[in-house]
């Protein structure tokens, strides 16, 4: 069964699948939850935070990694 809301599980999970991800896959992982929650945007608000969560959690994970590289590397 699939619920409509992230549960503690599901950000386990999508934390572990971006350590193992480069900057590129991120991107469009983060990119693609925007799209997901923008076709939820006034159908379904559950939906919409589910995939929201989800771009966050990635976004984390990219923006934990830009800290470390000097300004002129890190990527938006």
């Amino acid at each position: 069964m699939i619920q409509d809301h992230a549960t503690p599980e599901h950000f386990a999970r999508w934390e572990s699948h971006a350590k193992t991800l480069d900057q590129y896959s991120l991107r469009y992982i983060i990119k693609d939850c925007h799209k997901a929650a923008a076709g939820m945007r006034g159908w379904n608000p559950s939906r919409e935070g589910y995939y929201l969560d989800q771009a966050a959690t990635y976004g984390m994970e990219l923006t934990l990694r830009n800290r470390t590289l000097s300004a002129g590397l890190r990527v938006r």
